[in-house]
């Protein structure tokens, strides 16, 4: 196609031959080539002049139109290699992305102003391929080997509760404590009633743990935390600002839940766009593992 416009636009065979490095003949052949699937002659040729037929000419406004289409599909994702821009889909666990991932994104989207993110917030496996994202965070070991999986620091669950609960019922100062307290809890933790902790030397501590508050949501149990309920063990960026402020105190410092593994995943691709490789490098740079 793009031989034949050329043939046309510069008037001969030879013309569009020097344009493209080729030899006459090879013109010529790619426009047999054409004649012989349309069935039907493009060009009336003498020995003077080549003139377009009914079907040339038809044949050569829509050439002209698919090329450009061509060359702008191609711009276009060239300058998507180039520079970060268009619709970025991320799925990340719904406490580290709520407490943790939107804050770091603000400052993501103020470098780069022409991408824009959707965030799904799900505590289950992220199947990337499946759904359509383009990065997920996973808490706990990876198990598709279709994804590359790059370490994040650990995802820690550490112990608070409010000053009235401590001054009501004291601060516990050995995890086997915690049972004789009201522990904050999941609900779908119930079947497991033991806690294991470990410590700051690396120590570890399995403990029986009761409650008469429990619930499916990390927030929820914070407020519990909060009005004085009981012990509360959640990530470290839902506690943070509390404890900041004093509004909940450290249990145990130095104990947390055994810390959970979690990765940065996303699919291979020799030829990334840029604002998968932006996205990806501004990730572990904020929660990757320091070497």
């Amino acid at each position: 196609m793009e031989m034949f416009v050329r043939v046309v636009d510069l008037g001969s065979f030879s013309a569009a031959a020097d344009a493209c490095g080729v030899s006459p003949t090879m013109v010529a052949k790619h426009i047999r080539e054409i004649e012989a699937r349309l069935g039907a002659r493009v060009l009336h040729r003498t020995t003077r002049r080549q003139t377009l037929s009914d079907v040339g000419r038809l044949y050569y406004d829509r050439c002209k139109q698919a090329l450009a289409s061509i060359e702008f599909a191609e711009a276009s994702a060239s300058e998507l290699q180039a520079s970060p821009r268009g619709l970025l889909r991320l799925v990340a666990p719904v406490s580290f992305g709520t407490h943790s991932l939107v804050p770091a994104l603000s400052q993501y989207m103020a470098d780069h102003p022409d991408v824009t993110l959707e965030l799904t917030l799900d505590n289950g496996r992220p199947r990337l391929l499946d759904d359509g994202y383009d990065v997920g965070v996973l808490v706990g070991e990876p198990d598709d080997p279709n994804l590359v999986a790059r370490p994040l620091k650990p995802y820690r669950r550490i112990l608070a509760a409010a000053p009235m609960y401590l001054a009501r019922r004291g601060q516990p100062t050995h995890p086997r404590e915690l049972a004789d307290h009201d522990c904050l809890g999941p609900s779908y933790w119930r079947r497991y009633d033991h806690w294991r902790l470990v410590g700051p030397e690396g120590e570890s501590c399995q403990v029986a743990v009761q409650g008469r508050f429990s619930a499916n949501q990390g927030n929820t149990l914070r407020v519990a935390a909060l009005n004085g309920m009981g012990i509360a063990l959640q990530p470290e960026a839902v506690l943070a600002d509390d404890l900041a402020a004093g509004r909940l105190v450290p249990v145990l410092p130095g104990w947390s839940l055994m810390p959970s593994p979690m990765y940065l995943v996303y699919a291979p691709d020799r030829h990334p766009t840029a604002k998968l490789r932006t996205v990806i490098d501004f990730l572990l740079t904020r929660f990757g593992v320091a070497f």
